[in-house]
Parts: C-alpha cells; structure tokens; sequence
C-alpha cells in the first residue's frame, strides 16, 4: 500500500516522465515550428549546395565567401575583414593563411596606414571569385523565379526584424518576459 508521501512522489514521477513522453512524441513538430530549426537548416542546406558548387574549383564555400568579402580593385584591409564576414581573429587569420597559400590572396601594406595591411585577390583569386558570385547569383535568381519578388521581399523584411530584435537585446528579453508570464 502506498503512503500519502509516497503517492506524491509517485504523482511527481509520473508528471516528469510524461513530461518527456510528451517532449520526444512532439520534439519533430516542435523542431519544423521554431524559427532557429528553420534558419539552421535552411542555412545547412545552402552551405552543403555551395560546397558541392566550390568543390569543382578545388575550393570552398568559406574560401568563395572571404574572396567576395574582398574588393577586387582596391583591395580590404584586414581588420575590416572580420566584422565584414562575421568572424572572430583566429578564424579570420586561417582563412588568410589558407587562401595565401593557395596563392588566391596576396598582402600588401597599406601606403595610407603603415600599420595596416591590405589583402588584395591575386589573378587566380579573382577567377575563383567570380565564379563564387556567379553562383550566388544563380542561387538568388533561382529563389526569386521560383517564390516570386514578393515573397522574396517579406523575407528579406523578416530578417531583417529578426537581427533588428537580435541585435536590441531589451527587445529580446522584454519578448521573452512576456512569453513566460503567459
């Protein structure tokens, strides 16, 4: 027989296990409704597409991202490059290496700034830079064409409110306080 404490905490027991049962039976709906899953994957599946495109040029997708990062003509300092591409120090100075030593970027000092130096695309740099940009052109226009100007448009308007709300941490927690009261 059951003790009154007992029962409780087989109660509480039970209220924890269905907890669960419930998390892992809706875990898949769940994932599909929040807007990090989406962005993750969608994200996921762009990056894995762009790496398939970047391995026929013997390349990658951060490799095509960082040659667009630069300016073809003008060359980019080095400390813009980071913030540019959202990457930390550490990151941004392997990619540099990298791309170095596959002699698609050259360094310069800056003629303005001693201090400073400028990355500049070298010949092959600039040949696989294009093909980078024609293929996130392609990318784009084939999303344009198939979910219209429109919806391409309340996309980027999205996003946008997204990183707005990100980027304006009050926002955020406020948004969250109010959730949770609920």
């Amino acid at each position: 027989m059951l003790k009154i404490g007992s029962l409780t905490k087989f109660k509480k027991i039970n209220k924890y296990y269905a907890c669960i049962v419930f998390f892992l039976v809706n875990l898949r709906s769940m994932e599909k409704k929040t807007i990090d899953h989406l962005l993750r994957s969608t994200w996921q599946a762009i990056a894995r597409m762009y790496n398939e495109e970047a391995s026929k040029y013997d390349s990658t997708m951060a490799t095509g991202f960082a040659l667009l990062s630069i300016d073809p003509k003008k060359g980019t300092p080095s400390t813009a490059l980071g913030p540019k591409m959202g990457m930390e120090a550490t990151s941004l100075s392997r990619t540099l290496k990298s791309l170095e030593e596959k002699k698609l970027i050259e360094r310069k000092p800056n003629p303005i700034d001693g201090r400073s130096v400028l990355i500049y695309l070298t010949d092959r740099g600039k040949v696989n830079r294009d093909a980078s940009r024609v293929a996130v052109l392609k990318f784009n226009q084939a999303i344009k064409d198939e979910i219209g100007e429109e919806s391409l448009e309340n996309f980027h308007n999205t996003i946008e409110k997204i990183n707005h709300l990100i980027k304006n941490k009050k926002n955020i927690q406020f948004l969250i306080l109010i959730n949770n009261k609920e």
